[in-house]
């Protein structure tokens, strides 16, 4: 048997082929193994029927058995070679990473891409969750006439909750532990058979509802039965955090016709709700969709949105309303919007994929792998170019979904801008002439598949944190800054925009960034918004846009993408309820009156690089009328005239304007959850806390008792209580009184006469007695009749001083205590400053007045000559 030819050296000069030629080596196929090549033989042939391997085999067909294994094992080699020689050879220098590490470009067969030849890539979940094995899917349905809002009387009850203790639990799933975070997921979920969280019927008579959600997007965690027909229900939160309730989807059988039911959902976060001005709830019938083709509908009455309790210091409020179903023994659903699932984007990629026109112009990418391996698709849509230089001179538009899973608006709208730029209008192949698209449809498949409303499984959100340098944990996020990155480097972006949904708001609105660092670019970042209000008036409000950069939105995509050299970068905001403009004033917004927003936003595209400017000229001069509007009210309500110097330089857009009003996701900031439990190693140390006003003086209070001194509190009043006097509030004798030990106490004549005994004079405080040590005693005898403060003028508001002096029937203690509010004198031979030093504000309102502390000594007798002084007695401060 001849040995196999090795590869030449010229071959092995490439790294890549160098790795190859060790790792087949390795594996035996550069050895006399008939065994491994026999079986590699085998694959070959099943891959390859028409192959040389069949060619070959049929010409030595009465040839020597030998003969043809060594024939065999050739041709595996140079199949294995062949093979490695048409793989990617890239090397890429990707500067996130670091300078100079190379890595190889990876190759597009590790990820499954949806082909019409095979079923759709199955949803991973993380394997904390339940599945069932019912693939849920909807008709796509218009109603024929608007939906109007719900008009609220003021008379909707408001139930109490009554909770499980008074209820029955009707549907449970296990929550995720508390602290847990993503470790692994897995297809179909959680391992082992599907409990059954529901409670079962006890007979056809009995009417209680079934409930479901452990279906892509599903998040009903539990059900009560608090009456005949009347249901609280507690969605789960986004997995591996403790909020972001707002999102539902659940399905519910055993219905019966002609029955009015109550659902509440109990813990919900927001304060403010669409559903206070007039927004309903969706519902969607099967039978209906299976015998008249009726999809989801809008659904409810008696609704309201109220505060219903707090839990752990966060405020819960509740959405009730009522239903009726339209048929007995029906399968139905509630949702917060049209839903729009990763299986329903994977069958709406492999119809465009499988269309043979659709497909010369749309290629679709894995643009990369989610936290729980689900795929993150990227669209690539353009017109084929004649020559490179035409190619290279497109500007590219960049557009994403998704990022929060749980507003299924951007996918509504995502759908109806695919629609539209892949049909055959004139309008769609003179924009694939023009520009580069480049679309990511859903950013967050892991968190849409799992129900999440606002985080992914990182437990963050994700539109937080497009500045992230972890690309293990924001996999979705980095990839797609990286992409814009380089296609930077290629070309201009034109426009950035990524699709969202609003719960606060009705219409269609978007967020820009004011554009301060180009005088000739003031005010063209507000020209696309405008243009699109005028080409959609009766959905798009263009009054409701922002274009403030403020500063706890610096994670957004908008600023992100800004700053990195996209002028045109917007947020576009979609309301869950309807509109308020136009013919469709006071109506919900159906999925086809979003899917039409996208066709709006490619015509705008085309007004706003239309190049007769005569559209943009004219918006132009609408943004600079309407802001001089606004500057001349914003003066007014300051109080200045239109004339006055200096007032246009001093109104800047960012006064004119309000805040984005955004959804405040500062508690999602941060590390991702699987991290935080290793910070928190690093970082065990807590801040110390700072001692309220109360605090210290108990802590002095306490100090005084374990000197022996029972401390009371005096207001600078004419006159002085005694201890154990009616007006008093301790009755009882100083020698009875016991430190913190419960022991008896030091009794106070001793411990002060002791004290004064040990004093000595300080040089310095004889020379400015008014400005001294820290603390300067004075004491003055009562026996000659007198009962004055020595110093006292000097000593209060000067330095912190206790004034000690006997009166003339009972000898008593007195303190004053009082800030100093000067400075320290300087050390002699040096000048000493005339008046006081002005203060900041923010010291003196922490400046405290001045306090009298008196102690009673029963049995004291006053010494006959002035005791001595020392500078400093200890004390607490």
């Amino acid at each position: 048997m001849s040995p196999v030819q090795e590869p030449t050296p010229e071959l092995l000069a490439d790294p890549y082929e160098s790795f190859m030629h060790h790792h087949l080596q390795y594996y035996g196929y550069f050895r006399d193994e008939e065994k491994t090549a026999e079986s590699s033989s085998l694959a070959s042939r099943e891959r390859r029927p028409k192959s040389s391997y069949s060619l070959l085999e049929q010409e030595s067909g009465g040839s020597d058995r030998n003969s043809l294994q060594d024939n065999r094992k050739k041709l595996i080699c140079s199949l294995m070679l062949e093979a490695a020689l048409l793989k990617s050879k890239q090397l890429l220098f990707n500067h996130l990473e670091g300078p100079g590490v190379p890595c190889l470009r990876e190759p597009r067969g590790l990820f499954a891409v949806p082909t019409s030849r095979g079923p759709l890539q199955a949803p991973r979940w993380p394997v904390e969750c339940e599945v069932i094995k019912e693939q849920i899917q909807h008709i796509e349905w218009v109603p024929s006439e608007p939906e109007p809002f719900y008009q609220s009387t003021g008379n909707e009850p408001a139930p109490l909750i009554v909770g499980k203790e008074k209820g029955t639990v009707v549907y449970h799933i296990k929550p995720v532990a508390k602290g847990s975070y993503f470790t692994c997921s897995r297809v179909g979920g959680a391992r082992g058979p599907i409990t059954s969280p529901a409670i079962s019927l006890e007979g056809p008579e009995d009417t209680t509802l079934l409930f479901e959600s452990r279906f892509e997007s599903g998040n009903l965690q539990k059900a009560v039965r608090v009456g005949p027909y009347e249901y609280e229900l507690t969605l789960r939160m986004d997995l591996y955090t403790n909020k972001h309730t707002q999102w539902f989807y659940f399905q519910v059988r055993n219905t019966r016709k002609g029955i009015t039911y109550r659902f509440s959902i109990v813990n919900l976060m927001k304060p403010k709700s669409l559903y206070s001005m007039g927004m309903k709830p969706l519902l969607y019938s099967q039978r209906d969709a299976q015998t008249h083709g009726v999809g989801w509908r809008r659904e409810g009455g008696n609704i309201r949105y109220y505060r219903c309790s707090s839990e752990e210091g966060q405020a819960m409020y509740c959405l009730t309303w009522t239903a009726c179903f339209p048929h007995d023994h029906d399968t139905c659903y509630f949702a917060h919007f049209y839903p729009y699932t990763f299986s329903d984007l994977q069958r709406y990629l492999l119809a465009v994929v499988s269309d043979p026109v659709r497909s010369q112009y749309c290629k679709l990418r894995v643009l990369c792998s989610s936290l729980a391996g689900n795929t993150v698709y990227l669209l690539t849509i353009t017109s084929p170019s004649q020559n490179p230089a035409a190619t290279a001179a497109k500007k590219a538009v960049v557009l994403s979904a998704r990022v929060h899973p749980g507003e299924t608006n951007g996918s509504w709208v995502m759908r109806g801008f695919l629609d539209f730029i892949l049909s055959d209008s004139p309008d769609a192949q003179l924009l694939r002439e023009l520009f580069i698209f480049k679309v990511v449809p859903m950013l967050n498949p892991d968190g849409v598949i799992v129900g999440n409303y606002r985080c992914s499984l990182a437990g963050r959100d994700l539109n937080r944190n497009y500045q992230t340098i972890l690309k293990e944990s924001f996999p979705c996020i980095w990839h797609t800054r990286s992409m814009i990155q380089r296609v930077l480097e290629e070309r201009e972006v034109l426009l950035y925009c990524d699709f969202h949904g609003h719960s606060r708001k009705n219409n269609v609105f978007m967020y820009g960034c004011n554009n301060k660092s180009a005088p000739s670019q003031w005010l063209h970042e507000r020209i696309f918004p405008l243009m699109l209000s005028k080409n959609a008036p009766d959905k798009f409000s263009f009054h409701s846009c922002k274009f403030k950069v403020q500063k706890s939105k610096e994670g957004t995509g908008r600023i992100v993408m800004w700053r990195m050299g996209i002028p045109n970068s917007y947020t576009m905001e979609s309301t869950f309820s309807g509109s308020t403009l136009g013919r469709k004033s006071d109506s919900h917004f159906t999925s086809e009156d979003l899917k039409s927003l996208g066709y709006h936003i490619c015509d705008t595209l085309l007004d706003f690089c239309d190049p007769d400017r005569t559209k943009f000229l004219q918006c132009l001069s609408e943004l600079q009328e309407l802001l001089q509007h606004q500057i001349h009210q914003k003066l007014k309500d300051l109080g200045r005239g239109q004339d006055s110097d200096g007032a246009w330089s001093d109104i800047s857009l960012s006064d004119i304007e309000s805040s984005t009003s955004g959804s405040n996701s500062s508690q999602s900031d941060g590390l991702p959850a699987h991290l935080l439990s290793m910070a928190e190693k690093f970082h065990q140390k807590k801040k110390k806390r700072l001692r309220t006003r109360k605090e210290r003086n108990e802590l002095h209070q306490k100090y005084a008792l374990s000197q022996g001194l029972t401390c009371q509190d005096k207001t600078l009043v004419a006159g002085e209580r005694r201890l154990g006097s009616p007006t008093c509030r301790t009755h009882q004798p100083v020698s009875a009184v016991k430190d913190s030990s419960g022991k008896q106490g030091r009794t106070p004549e001793a411990g002060l006469i002791s004290d004064l005994q040990r004093r000595k004079p300080n040089a310095r405080q004889e020379k400015l007695p008014g400005l001294g040590a820290k603390w300067s005693w004075h004491t003055s005898c009562a026996r000659k009749g007198r009962s004055t403060l020595a110093h006292s003028a000097s000593t209060v508001g000067a330095s912190p001083s206790r004034s000690v002096w006997w009166g003339p029937e009972q000898p008593t203690v007195t303190l004053l205590l009082s800030r100093n509010l000067f400075r320290r004198p300087q050390v002699p031979g040096q000048s000493v400053p005339v008046g006081s030093p002005k203060l900041k504000q923010s010291q003196s309102q922490h400046l405290l007045p001045p306090r009298r502390v008196t102690w009673s000594l029963l049995e004291l007798q006053p010494p006959c000559m002035e005791p001595e002084r020392r500078k400093s007695p200890s004390w607490p401060q």
